[in-house]
């Protein structure tokens, strides 16, 4: 008994080696993926690591804004299946199953249009322009900078139209700074997908922690402003929050918390499971008191809304407003302060590395 016991002791705290079996599954089932790409596959797909284009990013579509890398839908089926194995060590089954589901949105995007001029209800100029955008479940890019292993630094970008995933390795942590998700329609509504949200809990837990303040929270949190037509920290700008704004959750009480605790697990569980609480659990140790929430727009779904979590160690942001003011086009980011793009990580492997 005293053995079992200790061996599970040792499978619980052995976190060191956990997190080194993690990074390994990822840097195995990376050069997976490269091993089914032929050589001009290769070319297309593999990049030096200090190449500045690593750093450029956007979410717009891809018939806006091209992307380096080769095209998801350009591979073969052993390459998918084989770079599916990559998102899988990247993500947890809700980040996943999040990932793929924004990639399908697009398809159902095309065919929400096409349904639209075909009932008349837009032009055939509407429906070109939304076309030229190539929104698609094929068209988002895979980029990999320099050689996925334990003793290099590397990284892999993957992103198209509301996809935008930044992963940096110093060979043994992992950075996903910037993470930026989006959906559009946040909710279908109408066709065969009516009633689909991909990404409603970061709506729905929003809504119910704002709607448990009182009005002296509310008078706090709320911020008298109109909704920001997009995040406020978008790839398209240079724009930073420096400043915490709204109320501090030393003002909840424990539901509020939980509430609260629930918001932010949503965007850090979107990661494999170590990577997921190595974040989460560097936020409780700084103090959720010291994490603020702001909210601007309505308390009610389908109206323009917005809200921002910020604290010592990470920045969360959420807006969702749409073309029609609909508040039904969400746009979302987490980034780790001082780690974007592995900066805090990769500074600490080069002091420490022979180089």
């Amino acid at each position: 008994m005293k053995k079992l016991l200790l061996t599970l002791f040792l499978c619980v705290c052995g976190t060191t080696n956990v997190f080194s079996q993690a990074n390994q599954a990822l840097i195995a089932s990376t050069n997976s993926f490269l091993n089914t790409l032929n050589s001009e596959e290769v070319r297309k797909t593999v990049y030096d690591f200090n190449d500045p284009l690593r750093f450029k990013w956007t979410n717009l579509p891809v018939g806006l804004v091209p992307r380096p890398g080769i095209a998801y839908g350009s591979l073969s089926d052993q390459s998918r299946m084989a770079f599916h194995r990559v998102l899988s060590a990247m993500f947890s089954s809700q980040g996943y199953l999040k990932t793929t589901s924004i990639m399908a949105l697009d398809d159902i995007l095309n065919a929400l249009y096409q349904t639209m001029f075909d009932e008349k209800k837009i032009d055939q100029k509407t429906l070109t322009q939304m076309q030229n955008f190539k929104w698609a479940y094929g068209n988002y890019y895979i980029s990999i900078w320099g050689k996925p292993d334990t003793k290099a630094a590397w990284g892999l970008n993957f992103g198209g139209h509301h996809i935008a995933l930044s992963l940096t390795s110093d060979g043994k942590n992992i950075s996903m700074s910037p993470y930026f998700i989006g959906t559009d329609p946040s909710e279908v509504k109408f066709g065969k997908y009516a009633g689909l949200r991909v990404l409603s809990k970061e709506e729905d837990y929003g809504f119910l922690l704002i709607n448990t303040f009182t009005d002296a929270q509310k008078s706090v949190a709320v911020l008298q402003q109109a909704v920001p037509k997009d995040i406020i920290t978008s790839p398209q700008t240079n724009q930073r929050i420096t400043s915490y704004y709204g109320i501090a959750a030393k003002e909840f009480n424990e539901t509020q918390k939980a509430i609260f605790k629930m918001l932010i697990q949503e965007y850090t569980h979107n990661f494999e499971h170590e990577k997921a609480h190595q974040l989460f659990d560097k936020i409780m140790k700084s103090g959720i008191e010291k994490v603020y929430f702001a909210w601007v727009g309505s308390l009610e779904n389908n109206k323009p809304h917005y809200y921002l979590i910020n604290g010592p160690d990470f920045l969360i942001e959420y807006d969702n407003v749409g073309f029609q003011n609909d508040g039904n086009h969400i746009h979302a980011i987490l980034r780790e302060k001082g780690n974007d793009f592995g900066e805090d990580i990769l500074k600490q492997h080069y002091l420490e590395s022979k180089h």
